[in-house]
């Protein structure tokens, strides 16, 4: 008895100990799957500062090509986990174009979800006023994947623009400066319809729509006499006092002659010094010539300039003038005679400064 309760006893404590050291194996196999999958799926692995890092796909692009890119910017800290999670994940089936900002604190896993699944970032984009349809084009191009000449040739689109209530001469009118977010694959066509409800949003806001009532004028032409004040001085507390002037003489009936539209109608906006010669330049835009306003805008004024022409000072002066210390501001006049010794005055500090053209 003595004896078989021994090998009892000694039977049962091997067993015990071989499940032991089974278990125990289990246990590490486990911690070992575990953290491979950890390293392969779930630890941070993008190389990149706490605000993130953009990665921009283009339109077309395969998922070889992404994965290429991520890995040649090193982005990721491990190429080869990277690249066996893709696999796994099944990634490049569907390639969604745009704008994604990887943080730090991604892993593999939830890196490639949110490229397979197209959840991009917006982007800024900032225009300011410009002068011409190609600068404004280009410096839209230039912060999302839209190509400018696509955009350039859809700006001058009559069809298009009268679309969307204007003519292809007034259509930038519809560009109102400022900072809108976009996704950087935006379309040409999503771009303009964005650009519209924009133009509605500002014209419905600050009560700017009851304000063309005394003004006379339609959204678009407040905006063209807007481009042409914004383009008179940068001096915004002078702009309501200019504003005035064109439309005392808009309501009068003279000629605005007004020296940017030369400029622009020179396609020469260097010119400091607007000569006779210039003012007889065939252009519909030339306001020396051509009572009235131009068919469109000479810049993309900025809202200030829209406002300062919506809140136009009410008074009798019909000429100003460049004050001669080219301090930016100018001198006003009811009367030709008295604009006739303002305009003296400025002309002999060109003169005196050699400014000749």
């Amino acid at each position: 008895m003595i004896r078989f309760t021994f090998s009892f006893h000694t039977m049962h404590a091997s067993r015990l100990k071989v499940l032991l050291m089974l278990g125990a194996l289990a246990l590490g196999m486990f911690a070992g799957v575990s953290s491979y999958l950890y390293v392969e799926f779930f630890r941070p692995n993008v190389n990149a500062p706490a605000e993130g890092r953009l990665l921009y796909i283009p339109t077309g692009a395969t998922g070889e090509e992404v994965l290429g890119s991520i890995i040649k910017s090193r982005m990721v800290k491990n190429p080869g986990a990277f690249a066996r999670a893709a696999r796994r994940l099944e990634y490049g089936g569907k390639i969604y174009a745009g704008c994604y900002r990887l943080t730090p604190d991604m892993g593999n896993k939830r890196l490639i979800r949110m490229l397979a699944s197209g959840a991009q970032t917006p982007v800024a984009v900032t225009f300011q006023s410009a002068r011409t349809r190609q600068r404004l084009a280009g410096a839209i191009a230039r912060q999302v994947e839209l190509d400018s000449a696509s955009l350039l040739q859809a700006m001058t689109d009559e069809a298009r623009a009268n679309s969307f209530g204007f003519t292809a001469e007034n259509f930038t009118a519809m560009f109102i400066p400022n900072t809108y977010e976009f996704y950087w694959n935006v379309s040409v066509d999503d771009f303009l319809k964005r650009m519209h409800r924009e133009w509605e949003r500002f014209w419905q806001s600050n009560g700017r729509d009851g304000k063309l009532n005394r003004l006379g004028l339609s959204r678009v032409e407040a905006v063209i006499l807007a481009s042409i004040v914004a383009e008179e001085t940068q001096k915004v507390e002078e702009m309501p006092t200019i504003a005035g002037v064109y439309v005392n003489r808009l309501r009068r009936h003279v000629a605005l002659q007004a020296d940017p539209t030369v400029r622009y109608a020179m396609g020469n906006f260097s010119t400091r010094r607007v000569l006779y010669a210039h003012t007889q330049i065939q252009s519909p835009y030339n306001t020396y010539r051509r009572q009235g306003l131009p068919p469109g805008p000479i810049c993309t004024p900025p809202p200030a300039a829209v406002d300062a022409v919506l809140s136009y000072e009410e008074h009798s002066y019909m000429f100003f003038c460049a004050k001669a210390d080219f301090s930016g501001y100018h001198a006003f006049s009811q009367t030709f005679s008295q604009h006739v010794t303002h305009a003296n005055a400025y002309q002999r500090a060109l003169n005196k400064m050699r400014v000749f053209r």
